[in-house]
């Protein structure tokens, strides 16, 4: 590898990590939540974010997709929402008696999906076809979608009214499940002071410093970021054990099901990320462990008995994690 080349590298992550650190300023107690949203960006993954109202879930995103120089739309999902709202329809223009297709907001690079889980069926199914194949068919027409692609959406877990539960296939297609909880009395001061100095117009929000060559650029390095074969035998220790194998298999009695070899996979591109952000050319047990959770326990469904006893899927993979060897 040339000088000019790792110069480039070194320059891009330096801008990646530059605009993080001005996001946590602006986002109290997010650092993890952030970490995760430019992971999944530079890996081609998509978010899902859960928690209850007020917890900055959808500010979050709209300040990430802020800092970014990249096109990006905001969905609000609602049960009366229709494919053609997300991906788009023909429109029949009368001056030339011929249709003209019009994106709809899944045509942009960064798409906010708020309250995912109030949109029904047939919308999320036309998400679906957009995570999964990064592109759009309508009329029989399949058109691709920008690059990069990123789908960051949001759902609230206290009201079920009017809501539509995600699909498994759906569930599976997301990277990271991150759950949003509720700050202590320290943290909800500091959120306070944040969101008070903005509104007195003493925290403006940084310009984007990151455009599409960076982040494409940024993904190419983290391909070529190294995961041994012992790492690689580590990943697939947890994501079995999930299924009951190994070490760690006997802390899935809980466990109704499994997480599939997709969950392998996002957790060895993540870690990939991971260890690229933190300066390194080679991946460590650790960079697997640190993001495990976030990764698998979205992927799991639990035993009845087990949710009526009031454990949750990210229970079971922390005691997954503990209970499996790094080597």
């Amino acid at each position: 590898m040339n000088q000019e080349s790792q110069a480039t590298k070194n320059d891009d992550r330096m801008l990646i990590n530059t605009a993080a650190r001005h996001l946590s300023e602006q986002l109290v107690d997010h650092d993890a939540l952030i970490r995760r949203l430019f992971i999944a960006l530079l890996t081609g993954g998509h978010v899902l974010i859960e928690g209850p109202p007020g917890l900055a879930k959808t500010r979050s995103i709209n300040r990430f997709a802020a800092s970014i120089n990249a096109s990006f739309a905001r969905v609000q999902s609602t049960p009366d929402l229709l494919p053609a709202d997300i991906t788009g329809t023909d429109l029949y223009q009368q001056n030339t008696g011929t249709f003209s297709f019009m994106k709809g907001p899944l045509f942009n690079n960064i798409v906010l999906v708020d309250e995912v889980n109030r949109a029904p069926p047939k919308v999320q199914s036309a998400m679906l076809e957009a995570m999964a194949e990064r592109q759009i068919t309508t009329g029989g027409v399949s058109r691709e979608l920008a690059q990069p692609f990123m789908v960051a959406a949001t759902q609230n877990p206290i009201e079920h009214e009017g809501t539509y539960p995600l699909p498994e296939a759906q569930k599976d297609r997301f990277m990271f499940f991150i759950d949003v909880s509720m700050p202590d009395s320290d943290t909800e001061r500091r959120i306070l002071d944040t969101v008070l100095a903005e509104q007195a117009e003493l925290n403006q929000t940084p310009k984007s410093t990151i455009n599409s060559d960076t982040i494409i650029n940024s993904t190419k390095a983290i391909v070529n970021v190294h995961l041994s074969d012992a790492v690689r035998d580590y990943i697939v220790r947890l994501i079995s054990a999930t299924r009951g194998h190994g070490l760690g298999g006997s802390e899935s009695n809980d466990v109704r099901y499994a997480s599939s070899p997709r969950g392998s996979i996002f957790l060895a591109q993540a870690a990939k990320a991971n260890a690229w952000l933190e300066g390194r050319d080679y991946v460590t047990p650790e960079d697997v462990e640190s993001l495990a959770i976030d990764i698998i326990a979205g992927r799991l469904s639990l035993q009845y008995r087990a949710i009526a006893e009031g454990i949750t899927q990210r229970d079971v993979v922390e005691r997954i994690v503990r209970a499996t060897p790094k080597v």
